[in-house]
């Protein structure tokens, strides 16, 4: 099997000629940061990944987790390699630094990510949804809540989980029915979750479940949710462990992929109540989730990305090693890299994880102007709002196709377990499924996004790529801009389309819903692409192989995969009738 090789000189790329690093770095939350650093925390993150991580991956996907005594086993060798985690400073790397964080910006602690999930998602998916858990208790939580809990989450000594689902409910979270009853100055936690990520395990003293629940009396549906934090361990006034909680792993899912990632069923309060504190105030909890969730969201887009980079990782070697038959222009037998349908399938992975990774890493970029901007903040919220759906479901999708294509490329082989292709395939699976499933993002992009502002973002949008796309017509770069113009008035002709028939019948934006998501992932991957070859033109000089690899690239983009916007376009503004025109007895 292949070891894991971080693409850092496309992060570098990205980061700094499209996600506007620098700018970043200009703002006075990140004085102490530059370009120079962040080079410097990347390098290191990629030996983690490569050195620590990925040899690790195989055998956590063999043996995974288990629960024994009411208390989860995680895989072998992930321990040791969370205590290295830690003790480089990795937990910390976006952490707040009034709380001992090393205060890097989102955008960087996402790039590193992006390797992590690569090497080894079942393991980077601890630290993502640790993170997510920290920025709902810093956002919402009360002081003495932040000085208990963040210092130590916030440098991995303790890990976080969110807690949200339960079988009866899946994503309906109205469903919801686990209950928090007041007790003193603490409620007293009941129910049963399910899918919970990293729920329990033993690499940390303790494990922080931030749960919803209900408190009596509260109102039914999602109005009625609150938001708590329920420790593993108690913890005394002194920052010490204190007893254990009334919180257990009882089982961990047997699932298709991320085998060594614990699914933990947990239950809550069977013997008394879990001891949890409320975060915020009552009833609120549904808005407090979306800090933790939103952040998951870019994460699992970055997760998207990682596979995908990881399955072309995987399979280069074996493209240009394994020799199969004879190739047009080759007289004896060539290695398969030289056939043109193999080439064709690693010009798309190639291309479609370069396009995510930019748009991915757009959103994030996004947030941390608009969390630490002196001035109006509202722009930059607005474009990472729009974003985040796009980012998470259109990558997630796209780590389908490339994760397949890994597969394909291999051939019989690939089929084997042993040569590594299917992990990438079956860890993949889950990322258009979990904290929120490509439905629901587009629901969310088409209904909150779209239609709760009349279009407005999406028209701002819309405006900055057909000026720069007007802007390349006389340059070489005249055939990508041309597909880009046309692609962008596809998007804005089905963006109209909804904001015009959105309110003839309820369930027209739901069955649009998809396609537009595809459409608009697809559109904005081509702009990022167009942009990339507008800066690698400019810099040809400096290194012709990287940036002439650049533009060929984001032509074969712009002719290989835009002409989907079309396609999706016309789903889009079918007639949606049919969606729903077979009777329930006719399926």
């Amino acid at each position: 099997m292949s070891e894991y090789s971080a693409p850092l000189k496309e992060m570098r790329f990205v980061l700094r000629e499209l996600a506007d690093l620098s700018g970043i770095c200009k703002l006075a939350y990140f004085q102490d940061v530059d370009g120079d650093v962040v080079d410097a925390v990347l390098e290191e993150a990629a030996k983690f990944a490569s050195g620590v991580l990925s040899p690790l991956n195989t055998v956590g996907d063999e043996q995974g987790s288990r629960v024994e005594d009411k208390q989860l086993k995680e895989a072998p060798g992930f321990a040791t390699a969370y205590r290295q985690f830690v003790d480089g400073g990795w937990a910390a790397l976006p952490g707040n630094p009034q709380y001992g964080g090393m205060g890097f910006p989102e955008l960087v602690g996402f790039c590193a990510g992006e390797m992590w999930a690569s090497a080894n998602t079942s393991f980077s998916l601890c630290p993502m949804l640790g993170q997510g858990a920290i920025g709902a208790i810093e956002s919402h939580a009360s002081d003495q809540l932040k000085t208990i809990f963040l210092e130590k989450m916030i440098s991995g000594e303790w890990t976080g989980a969110m807690d949200l689902t339960e079988s009866q409910a899946g994503s309906d979270l109205a469903a919801v029915r686990s209950k928090a009853v007041p007790q003193g100055d603490h409620y007293l936690v009941s129910g049963t979750k399910i899918f919970i990520t990293w729920g329990d395990h033993g690499m940390t003293d303790n494990v922080i479940h931030l749960v919803l629940a209900r408190t009596p009396g509260a109102p039914e549906g999602v109005k009625g949710i609150s938001l708590f934090v329920v420790p593993k361990w108690l913890v005394n006034d002194d920052g010490s462990l204190g007893d254990r909680n009334d919180v257990y792993a009882v089982s961990v899912e047997h699932k298709m992929g991320i085998h060594a990632s614990p699914t933990c069923v947990m239950a809550f309060g069977e013997n008394g109540g879990a001891v949890g504190y409320l975060v915020g105030e009552e009833n609120q909890g549904l808005g407090y989730m979306f800090t933790m969730m939103n952040h998951a969201r870019i994460g699992v887009g970055i997760q998207g990305v990682g596979v995908s980079q990881g399955a072309y990782g995987h399979v280069l070697p074996y493209a240009k090693e394994r020799i199969q038959g004879a190739a047009p222009g080759h007289k004896e037998r060539a290695a398969i890299i030289h056939h043109p349908d193999v080439r064709r399938m690693l010009m798309l992975m190639k291309a479609l994880t370069e396009a995510t990774r930019c748009v991915a890493y757009t959103a994030a970029s996004a947030f941390d102007f608009s969390h630490h901007a002196a001035s109006d903040n509202s722009a930059y919220q607005a474009r990472g709002e729009l974003l985040t759906p796009i980012a998470k479901a259109w990558a997630s999708e796209v780590s389908q196709e490339v994760s397949s294509l890994g597969v394909q490329i291999h051939g019989g082989m690939g089929f084997i377990e042993e040569t590594g292709a299917a992990q990438f395939m079956r860890d993949a699976r889950i990322n258009t499924i979990y904290e929120g499933t490509t439905g629901i993002q587009a629901n969310d992009l088409i209904g909150r996004k779209l239609l709760r502002d009349k279009g407005a973002e999406f028209k701002r949008l819309m405006a900055e790529i057909d000026d720069f796309s007007a802007g390349l017509v006389a340059t070489s770069l005249s055939p990508m801009a041309d597909a880009l113009l046309a692609a962008n008035a596809e998007l804005s002709l089905t963006v109209q389309w909804v904001l015009d028939n959105a309110t003839s019948d309820s369930r027209l934006p739901a069955a649009a819903a998809v396609n537009f998501l595809m459409l608009a992932g697809t559109v904005l991957g081509g702009w990022q692409m167009t942009r990339a070859a507008a800066v690698a033109v400019s810099k040809m000089a400096e290194d012709e192989s990287f940036y002439a690899a650049k533009v060929i690239t984001a032509r074969f983009y712009s002719e290989h995969v835009l002409p989907r916007a079309y396609a999706f376009s016309s789903a889009a503004r079918s007639d949606w009738a049919h969606v729903m025109a077979l009777g329930e007895e006719q399926f």
